[in-house]
């Protein structure tokens, strides 16, 4: 849980994000028969009254089944984080922050989806490549009926590390002695051209207009991670065409066709640094990230993060301190707060 304290401009008055707020309580379970197949199921208590309106935090996080009896080669179906975005596939616990970058908070594209992936590791596990088919619509796909159109989006990603294999972690606690790398690239594909008489609802779309889109949408994106002595450095980029079916649609801000060529582009960039100090279980972390949503409006989004976390000794808890500071804003989603200052702790019980 944590107390979050936003800072107003001036002649705001609402101040209902000053807050205590229980963020996660999540049960995990996970199994496994022999070595042919694994299951997992995550669930957010503290989110059952949020249903699915927050994409970022829905009850139901994870519940699918591995099959690893074909050398090689395993098999996941069910509920999941789809294969796109080192930064979205690392998980809460792991991260240095309270709060995801605004690219990766499930908006811009979906962090979960129902599906199945093919993922392969060879050399060592220094190379992980995966692909997957999901329904397309994201965290809703749990509610049952997929959108109009009923097209799957491919999505896809391949990594590797060097000189062993890189965990999903964004603080190195172990203060690894020898430099780690990792590089990785990610692709996903829809086209959700709905059928005549039919529409997208907004809660499909996200804020951004492209998460679920009357057209086709392509994202690309490609990430980068280092680690040695307490030191962790990661960088993120993705790009997005979408093309909208109508020419008169709203993400064209009514520019012509001749302008606009029938496409908008979003982009988005994290890059993050974190030194942690094992002897007394400290982390210092900073964060730089950018999002423009719309390449057709001339605003874009930009904020810095800084971080402090103590891990207490001997017992499994971390406080954790974040101040939150916005570079600049999109003019149609305007911010009524300068800066944000957000303290709590995390306990796992394990």
């Amino acid at each position: 849980m944590y107390y979050n304290h936003r800072f107003l401009k001036e002649g705001e008055t609402d101040a209902k994000k000053n807050r205590f707020r229980l963020r996660d309580a999540q049960i995990q379970l996970e199994g496994r028969y022999k070595n042919l197949v694994e299951i997992e199921l995550q669930i957010d208590l503290a989110d059952i009254p949020l249903a699915q309106s927050d994409p970022e935090n829905t009850v139901l996080r994870d519940a699918f089944v591995t099959f690893k009896g074909i050398p090689y080669l395993s098999i996941k179906a069910g509920y999941m984080k789809v294969p796109y975005s080192r930064y979205s596939l690392t998980p809460f616990k792991y991260q240095a922050f309270w709060q995801r970058a605004q690219f990766a908070r499930g908006h811009l594209f979906s962090r979960r989806d129902v599906g199945a992936t093919l993922s392969t590791e060879f050399w060592r596990q220094l190379v992980n490549i995966e692909v997957g088919v999901f329904t397309g619509i994201g965290e809703s796909s749990i509610l049952g009926n997929n959108d109009a159109s009923g097209q799957p989006e491919f999505i896809g990603r391949a990594e590797i590390s060097y000189p062993s294999r890189f965990r999903k972690r964004n603080v190195d606690t172990r203060n690894v002695h020898i430099p780690m790398f990792s590089f990785g690239a990610n692709a996903r594909y829809v086209d959700q051209t709905q059928p005549e008489g039919s529409v997208l609802t907004g809660s499909l779309v996200g804020d951004y207009g492209v998460k679920v889109l009357d057209g086709s949408r392509l994202s690309y994106g490609i990430d980068a991670a280092f680690k040695f002595h307490g030191v962790m450095m990661l960088f993120e980029s993705h790009w997005i065409t979408a093309k909208p079916s109508a020419e008169s649609h709203y993400l064209f801000q009514t520019l012509p066709d001749s302008l606009t060529d029938g496409f908008v582009r979003s982009s988005a960039m994290l890059a993050e640094v974190s030194y942690h100090l094992k002897q007394i279980g400290l982390t210092i972390a900073g964060r730089y990230d950018l999002l423009n949503a719309n390449d057709l409006v001339t605003d874009r989004y930009e904020a810095i993060s800084a971080s402090i976390n103590y891990r207490v000794p001997k017992i499994p808890c971390e406080l954790r301190a974040q101040y939150f500071h916005p570079l600049s804003e999109e003019a149609d989603q305007p911010l009524t707060w300068t800066d944000q200052i957000r303290i709590g702790f995390i306990y796992q019980f394990q």
